[in-house]
């Protein structure tokens, strides 16, 4: 039970999160989409792809593919929290240890990680080409789909693989500094066995920003890369849509940022994906960790009646 607690808690903190953040991601993902030589950028700054909507009348175009992305970040975030809870707890029971090292947390993150990126990378490709089609020109999902080979919506999936190691980096730091601040807590009140314990929401929101901002900084070449290689063709001429199918791999992509933007490339958009993905990660972590508890309460209010009616049944 305490697997689809922590899966459940974690699922609507991303929803939660995505849906606040959208507008930003969609500004982040058009201009990390873009490769051109300096002289033919389109956009000089994430700023110019917000006047570009606003200018075009296209503002709700900003939200172009929330459905699928709220849908992806909801399906994501349960399969990862169940397996990184279950994995942890099955750590723990196989090992007879009390608590997790890092190195033990890392890896568990990793496999969870990898799990999730399979089961979903086609609602990712999907996703991310939705946001970086032209303002008003996004299709839907399911023609998003439909209109793809297997091994299409299967783009990025070896890149995606290695960006596992982010999410993991940010959770097993996030669980070690907030194992730290609660440890006199813990202490003072004698432990609670019978819910899981709880940060405040300013604390989940500062350990949140600061282990994801250590994470982003490390994996961000790799995560432009990916950005590349699944962004949407472009509508303009011929020799750009040459250009995106040319990238449409690792090397391709590592390539075309090397010829076209040079080393300072693979960091286009850092300051926007840190923003982002602080604040998105920060507020996930702060949601999941007030709405814990409520979900543990329900649970075990879930489980009691269907005990006692289990129970009057094989009485009568």
């Amino acid at each position: 039970m305490e697997s689809i607690v922590e899966a459940t808690a974690g699922a609507v903190g991303s929803l939660v999160s995505t849906t606040i953040l959208y507008p930003l991601d969609t500004c982040k993902t058009k201009y990390q989409a873009e490769n051109r030589a300096h002289h033919h950028q389109r956009y000089r700054n994430i700023s110019d792809v917000l006047w570009e909507a606003i200018s075009n009348r296209q503002v709700l175009s900003l939200y172009q593919g929330l459905g699928t992305k709220n849908f992806q970040s909801f399906v994501s975030q349960f399969i990862y929290f169940y397996g990184y809870s279950f994995l942890k707890r099955l750590y723990l029971k196989k090992s007879g240890s009390k608590s997790i090292g890092t190195r033990a947390n890392l890896i568990i993150g990793v496999a969870a990680g990898a799990c999730t990126v399979v089961a979903i990378q086609p609602l990712d490709t999907a996703s991310s080409k939705m946001q970086t089609s032209d303002f008003g020109k996004s299709k839907g999902l399911w023609e998003s789909l439909s209109e793809r080979t297997w091994s299409e919506l299967f783009d990025g999936l070896g890149i995606s693989l290695l960006l596992t190691t982010n999410p993991s980096i940010q959770y097993t730091a996030f669980d070690q500094l907030k194992q730290r601040l609660l440890k006199d807590k813990l202490k003072k009140g004698g432990g609670d066995v019978t819910s899981p314990e709880a940060l405040s929401a300013f604390s989940a929101f500062m350990l949140g920003a600061v282990s994801k901002c250590i994470a982003t900084c490390i994996t961000y070449p790799a995560i432009r890369c990916k950005v590349m290689i699944q962004s949407a063709e472009s509508d303009e001429n011929e020799d750009v849509k040459a250009q995106v199918k040319s990238r449409k791999t690792v090397s391709g992509a590592l390539y075309a940022i090397w010829e076209r933007e040079g080393i300072l490339g693979f960091f286009k958009g850092l300051q926007a994906q840190i923003l982002k993905t602080v604040l998105s990660s920060a507020l996930l972590l702060m949601v999941k960790e007030k709405i814990t508890k409520s979900t543990w309460v329900v649970m075990l209010a879930v489980r009691r009646f269907l005990f006692l009616t289990r129970s009057r049944l094989k009485s009568s």
